[in-house]
């Protein structure tokens, strides 16, 4: 349960009671419990184990996964309020700000600290409240603030007096001359029929009438209202057949089942567009059909949209949905419905979160899209991996795991290949579609031969062209948004930067403002260079903004739309652009990597990636996989239906090996060649990785402790080291940044390694001048 502990006189914190025992501490005195705030536990033992296991492994505190498992609401915050003691007369006594305060209170029972900032505006008003205290003018008291609301709903019923079909006649009588008033207690009569509660939205629609009417048959105390508790997240949909597999479909489920008998994890491999979902569906069906839950993971917020309207027809009544764009309310009510086990959250669907809801009962976790990068958390701790901690979850639970992807991830598929999870592969598309036509231009050569339109080769162009006359959608690729990276001056060659962080501002032409993606530093776009003064200023690269401009002078007549973090803050904007890409009332769609992954257009015939260099040319040892994963996905959005869809790729350098192995759909050949790079440069699967990052406004102490600190690393792990090396990007938010890269061979002892990592931080930290510096370590950086 949760419990509140005073820290100093005034804070408040919340804390979860781990053990009950009688053993005092050592070398400090214990603080006594203020109060506790639960009658029923709101974790489970299970969830315990688990979040225990997070914290051994990721090197974290217990306390860090806790802060990250429990919805905020459950984190009680304490805050001070302000109360006037009764009899108090000597107004006279009392200075300019103190009246002001006295003078509020008159006319409010109490006020919390921040009203009274506000109403002194300024921030330090301790001291004059302390002056109140002195002169006995107000008390302080501590009030912990529960921060979950129920959601109420009104509803309306008769008074105990009138509650009678024979008081009817009477009633009637009585309200003779006001036929409005009438109307409503007969419409109330024919609801009741229903034998449901009556609410008093829907009495106020039936019978037509104002809530002034409503009003004033309660103040002559005919009706009154009661609150009924309701669940803010309900999915309509009852139980529906579900669809019939295909022969390959239902081939890849039978070897799923088989693999189960042996296997508690199997990666399903199948192409895009495969109908991997369908298989799914069956497997939950089973689950549910035993009293299980389910846990179904997504990488991507803008997945959970399309998916919930799918299994909506399924599954209704069992399902449940948790992820950030929901409210804090709606979190805390599925994590209720979860930890009581009820049928409305029998199958949870969510981004990497809802790994951490009280489960009791799991029987099966499917992690889809596994090789998504969004599954890994880096920051704040716990730096946990979503797919990696919901196969020990499973473990606990004795539950089944499924990893879908067209594309694993190496590391997946190398375990797979090894014989420690199992192997289902699913290659032909739903249908008997064929993989989309996959087309390279080469884009050096059409500048060479001055064939481009703005950044759209002739080609691409032709082809959007086609596509429109045939009234089929387009879909376009580019991992930038804004409208340009880089504003530079053509004069002094000078551009734009962050005060706070390392990197140049991007363009965002909507506002007309320059914004740093890291920090969220903004500003007015120039009019000249701030070092020489020129007015020449020219912008260098694009993003999405700028594709959607170029497209409306291109093809005024087709309806363009975007979907990027700018475009999709709100909680329904993923599925207001969704939802008309798929009513069809956009042409043509222009989007970041959210575009890329699981999502079904049935009407997209061409999917054009705008440049794929810059994820190639990344300075990271997995971006030529991470390149392939991505084109292969974006291609798979492209004729999912009936007709075989075309993908254009526009490069600088159409012979990359990459690349080709993209046209060809080869991801055996990728495999084998990156492997063979991993095993060479000691990267895993061979080698664990373990990334020690720190972080200091002070740019010389960094620079000292990471010297300090390598210098330690390579005593115990010699050549295992890299670094310390500063990274790409070396300030993000006026803090400079070293890292330390450790890498463990598979013969050596994971947990002695880590044992040896913890000691030089605690040495590390033991060192004064080295205290102040944030120490981060993220294990298996990937």
């Amino acid at each position: 349960m949760r419990v509140a502990v005073e820290f100093g006189k005034s804070k408040i914190y919340t804390a979860l009671v781990y053990k009950i025992h009688q053993i005092p501490p050592i070398g400090y005195d214990a603080k006594e419990i203020y109060q506790i705030l639960d009658e029923i536990p709101v974790a489970n033992n299970i969830q315990i184990s688990h979040w225990e296991w997070i914290s051994s492994y990721y090197m974290c505190s217990l306390g860090e996964v806790y802060r990250a498992a429990m919805p905020s609401a459950f984190l009680l915050e304490s805050e001070t309020e302000v109360q006037l003691v009764k009899d108090f007369t000597k107004e006279e006594a009392l200075s300019g700000e103190e009246f002001l305060i006295f003078e509020a209170l008159q006319f409010q029972s109490q006020l919390s600290i921040q009203q009274i900032i506000d109403i002194l505006g300024k921030k330090n008003v301790f001291p004059i409240i302390k002056s109140l205290i002195d002169k006995n003018v107000v008390v302080v008291k501590e009030q912990i603030y529960e921060q979950y609301k129920p959601k109420l709903e009104k509803y309306v019923r008769l008074t105990s007096a009138w509650d009678s079909t024979e008081k009817l006649p009477e009633l009637i009588d009585s309200l003779s001359r006001a036929k409005k008033q009438r109307d409503i207690i007969l419409t109330y009569f024919q609801l009741q029929s229903t034998k449901k509660p009556i609410k008093i939205t829907q009495l106020q629609e039936n019978s037509n009438s104002s809530s002034a009417v409503l009003k004033s048959l309660i103040d002559k105390s005919i009706f009154e209202i009661y609150f009924i508790q309701a669940d803010r997240i309900n999915f309509e949909g009852n139980s529906g057949k579900i669809k019939e597999l295909t022969e390959h479909q239902e081939e890849s489920y039978i070897a799923i089942k088989e693999n189960f008998k042996t296997k508690q994890t199997v990666l399903l491999k199948g192409v895009t567009s495969s109908g991997k979902t369908e298989v799914y569906v069956k497997l939950i069906k089973e689950i549910i059909e035993e009293g299980k839950q389910v846990l179904y993971l997504l990488p991507e917020i803008a997945l959970t949209t399309q998916l919930i309207e799918r299994l909506q027809l399924y599954f209704g009544e069992y399902l449940s949905v948790f992820h950030s764009k929901y409210s804090m309310n709606e979190r805390v009510e599925v994590w209720n419905n979860v930890l009581e086990n009820k049928q409305k959250a029998q199958l949870i669907l969510g981004a990497r979160s809802s790994m951490f809801l009280p489960f009791s009962n799991l029987g099966l976790i499917i992690v889809d899209e596994e090789h998504e990068p969004s599954f890994k958390q880096y920051d704040p701790a716990p730096r946990y991996h979503a797919r990696d901690s919901a196969i020990v979850l499973a473990n606990l639970h004795h539950a089944k795991v499924i990893l879908g992807s067209a594309t694993p991830s190496i590391e997946t598929y190398y375990n797979a290949q090894q014989g420690k999870y199992g192997l289902v592969e699913l290659n032909r598309r739903f249908g008997n579609v064929l993989l989309p036509e996959i087309e390279l231009v080469d884009v050096k050569e059409k500048h060479r031969k001055k064939r481009m339109t703005g950044h759209f080769s002739d080609r691409l162009l032709e082809m959007i062209t086609e596509a429109l006359d045939n009234k089929e959608q387009v879909i376009l690729f580019q991992n930038r948004r804004g409208f340009a990276p880089i504003v530079e001056c053509e004069t002094c060659g000078i551009s734009p930067q962050c005060p706070n962080c390392d990197v140049s501002l991007t363009y965002h032409n909507y506002r007309k403002e320059l914004r740093c993606h890291y920090c969220g530093h903004r500003q007015a776009m120039p009019y000249n260079c701030s070092a020489c003064g020129s007015e020449k200023l020219n912008t260098k690269g694009f993003g999405t903004e700028q594709i959607e401009v170029e497209l409306l002078e291109l093809f005024p007549n087709a309806k363009v739309g975007r979907m990027d973090l700018d475009t999709t803050r709100g909680k329904y904007s993923y599925q207001k652009i969704i939802g008309q890409f798929q009513s069809q009332e956009i042409d043509i769609l222009v989007g970041t990597q959210m575009l890329s992954k699981g999502l079904d257009f049935a009407n997209v015939s061409l999917v054009g990636i705008m440049n794929a260099d810059n994820m190639l040319n990344f300075p990271d040892f997995r971006a030529h996989e991470r390149s392939y994963q991505l084109m292969v996905q974006v291609s798979g959005r492209a004729g999912r239906a009936s007709k075989r869809g075309k993908v254009a790729v526009q490069t600088y350098n159409p012979n990359h090996q990459i690349l080709q192995q993209v046209s060809t759909n080869a991801f055996e050949e990728m495999y084998k060649e990156q492997l063979e790079e991993r095993w060479q440069y000691h990267y895993p699967p061979f080698y664990r990785i373990i990334k020690i990052t720190l972080r200091h406004k002070d740019f010389n102490r960094v620079e000292e402790g990471a010297i300090w600190l390598g210098k330690s690393l390579i005593s115990i792990f010699k050549h295992d080291i890299l670094g310390p090396s500063t990274p790409g990007i070396s300030k993000i938010r006026n803090y400079y940044i070293r890292t330390i890269i450790v890498k463990i061979p598979q013969k050596q002892s994971l947990s002695v390694s880590k044992n040896q990592i913890q000691r030089v931080k605690n040495a590390f930290q033991a060192v004064s001048e080295f205290r102040s510096i944030r120490f981060n370590i993220d294990v298996d950086n990937y």
